[in-house]
């Protein structure tokens, strides 16, 4: 078969669920090469495998300036998901390869997750999972989601469907973002503040802000001491965001009372928060519902059909040169 129809999927699973995916790369008449090892790649072993493919179906793994210089027929990354800071976009425009991503597929997953760590965290619920475990039996004073203040720093796509979550339980919300949606505001009675203002009077701060120059280490020491000391921080955007160490350390000293994180830094992650009760984490699997993970993969093969094909893409990612690109991601992103 000719290179011009050859595929890499580096991002795992993929078809695991529902194998329309893959069975329309092969009606299609697209050969593709999945991932053999089963997990994230590293960038020296993407840079090996993507060879003489013309485009890439990624996840998360970094695809770089390095890897695109050893990809001389590489014409599209296909991203499997919303985030776009493991793709160097400057590069990739200046080698003139196409970027497309999923916007929408996976953000009712991520919303759902989120709530789920909320509730988790106001309910002690891994604390009595973890005791019981152990021969204990250990009943917890919670608090209800419903009497809480929920800040909400990103209100895109993903905060959009949180808020929603969170008025049918009736918390008061707090809203910030770098364009703010009046409309869905006065719907949902949100009240549009600074960040400070989130951080001091939240009980409950929740990220949905992609990772860029605005929002790398957005958490950190300083900001997490203008936090209430028994307030709870939740992570299901980008590791990047939140100062591991700085976090690790408020949670030793009580200076926060708990946090839930799905994203690190680096992953797979063994840092020292896996040390700490007060630290609920799960593997970045914000978007692992099988309806939703389908439907980022089905997104994704299509995009890579049209492109193969010769037609325009219907979700290309966002301009890095645009000065409006930070405000812009955040709306997609979130």
């Amino acid at each position: 078969m000719s290179l011009e129809r050859k595929v890499l999927i580096s991002t795992v699973p993929f078809g695991a669920f529902d194998s329309h995916p893959l069975d329309l790369l092969q009606t299609n008449n697209i050969e593709y090469v999945i991932n053999p090892l089963g997990r994230r790649l590293r960038e020296d072993e993407l840079t090996d495998m993507v060879g003489e493919c013309r485009a890439l179906i990624a996840g998360t793994e970094p695809v770089t300036a390095r890897v695109m210089d050893r990809s001389p027929n590489l014409g599209l990354i296909a991203r499997v998901g919303i985030g776009l800071d493991s793709v160097d976009l400057d590069a990739a425009r200046q080698r003139g390869i196409l970027v497309s991503y999923t916007p929408d597929a996976p953000s009712a997953a991520v919303a759902e997750l989120t709530i789920g760590l909320m509730l988790s965290l106001l309910r002690c619920i891994p604390d009595a999972d973890r005791g019981l475990h152990h021969g204990r039996w250990e009943r917890y004073m919670g608090r209800r989601l419903g009497e809480v203040t929920v800040g909400v720093i990103g209100v895109g796509r993903i905060g959009k469907r949180v808020v929603r979550h969170l008025a049918a339980f009736g918390a008061r919300v707090l809203a910030n973002d770098l364009a703010p949606d009046a409309g869905f505001g006065n719907e949902y009675n949100l009240q549009w503040v600074d960040k400070e203002v989130i951080y001091k009077e939240a009980d409950i701060i929740t990220l949905h802000v992609p990772l860029t120059p605005l929002t790398e280490h957005l958490i950190t020491r300083n900001v997490i001491e203008l936090m209430k000391p028994d307030a709870l921080l939740v992570n299901t955007a980008r590791g990047g965001i939140v100062a591991e160490d700085d976090l690790a350390a408020a949670l030793r000293s009580g200076g926060l009372g708990a946090a839930a994180l799905d994203v690190f830094e680096c992953e797979p992650y063994s840092g020292d928060l896996a040390a700490l009760d007060n630290c609920l984490l799960t593997c970045h699997m914000g978007s692992m519902s099988r309806d939703c993970r389908t439907l980022m993969e089905l997104e994704a093969v299509l995009e890579t059909i049209r492109f193969l094909d010769g037609e325009s893409l219907l979700q290309l990612a966002p301009e890095p040169a645009d000065e409006r690109a930070p405000a812009a991601l955040n709306r997609e992103f979130t």
